[in-house]
């Protein structure tokens, strides 16, 4: 177990608090741990610390920049010189301004944005070009009301007003004025400080989740899908940082587990195409559809044995009422492989053998 802690990350729906009790349940005799969904990472973090190989995945491109910046990354630190020449230059008007300038951030901080991205590729490695985008990712997350992308300019404009959130919501909001750099440089040293080497070649993918399904080999798959009915459409939260990282707009991915009308089908899916797998670890709520007689009754389809383990948690976009009531779920599963079940039939027909 190493003691590392994770730095402040801002992601909706995050298991930082739970992520132990996860990790905790997974089988003694694990090696390598497949995070599908893997989010704002808590549980590949989590993981990680725990000395499992960790294989993180995300159809997000800052997600897996950030796996790629904390989980993959085993020893690469952003020193004195890589931020002086991240910072170094003059703003320009590239493609954030012409295509964000008021519609999240000023024309001034799109410039600044410019000339970091640009100035990011200088590194030296492909892990301290991933921690130093995190980093950014953090500060401009700070500088959003909401810490999400699918907020209007005007109320955007009306909040970084500290006197009118102030006035009707009793904060002032000062950190969505500090600057981009202000925010870099205060999480710096919580986020080389995460930086540590578990002796294990963990690895982050950005991949469709069949097509990484179908890649990797695991012990434990560990599952976090957004919660069909709830307000979680992360392209919409997270999509520009994405076309940031990119410099140029992304199509958007299939909200496939996020339509009530596609869930059970979408889900019967996912678990049709996890039969390679012994160990899956599935995430979930009592606020999200299907419900949990709907998915047990799924999953019996793949397994009888199944185990539900249930735990209140409270989530910090919910409001008073929610979290008074919001249960997380748990869901694990063990199933027969198939090399296991050809085994067992080929053990069956020895002995059949051996009795005629």
């Amino acid at each position: 177990m190493y003691s590392k802690k994770l730095p402040k990350i801002n992601f909706i729906g995050n298991k930082e608090k739970i992520a132990s009790w996860i990790c905790n349940k997974f089988p003694k005799k694990t090696k390598i741990v497949f995070d599908v969904f893997s989010g704002g990472g808590s549980v590949s973090f989590e993981a990680k610390k725990k000395g499992f190989k960790v294989i993180s995945n995300d159809v997000l491109k800052i997600n897996y920049v950030l796996a790629k910046a904390l989980i993959e990354n085993n020893k690469s630190k952003l020193s004195k010189n890589d931020v002086e020449i991240i910072f170094k230059g003059k703003p320009f008007k590239g493609f954030m301004f012409k295509n964000y300038s008021r519609v999240h951030f000023f024309p001034k901080e799109c410039m600044e944005l410019d000339l970091y991205r640009k100035n990011i590729e200088k590194l030296s490695s492909a892990h301290k070009k991933s921690l130093a985008l995190t980093l950014l990712r953090r500060a401009m997350i700070r500088k959003m009301p909401y810490s999400r992308f699918n907020i209007l300019w005007k109320k955007v404009v009306q909040l970084r007003d500290e006197e009118f959130s102030y006035k009707y919501y009793k904060r002032k909001r000062a950190y969505h004025n500090q600057s981009i750099k202000h925010h870099f440089l205060e999480n710096l040293e919580s986020y080389n400080n995460s930086i540590f080497d578990n002796k294990k070649n963990n690895q982050a993918l950005n991949l469709d989740v069949y097509k990484a399904i179908k890649k990797v080999k695991a012990d434990v798959v560990y599952l976090d899908p957004p919660y069909t009915g709830t307000m979680n459409d992360y392209y919409s939260f997270y999509g520009l940082i994405d076309n940031y990282i990119s410099s140029k707009k992304i199509k958007r991915f299939k909200k496939d587990f996020i339509d009530k009308k596609t869930a059970l089908k979408n889900f019967d899916k996912l678990f049709s195409s996890l039969k390679k797998f012994k160990y899956w670890y599935l995430s979930y709520n009592n606020q999200s559809y299907p419900n949990s007689d709907q998915l047990l009754k799924l999953l019996r389809k793949y397994s009888n044995n199944i185990k539900l383990i249930k735990k209140k948690h409270v989530y910090k976009i919910t409001g008073k009422n929610n979290k008074q009531t919001n249960t997380e779920y748990l869901f694990i599963i063990k199933k027969k492989c198939q090399k296991q079940k050809k085994d067992k039939k080929k053990k069956i027909m020895r002995i059949i053998g051996n009795l005629q």
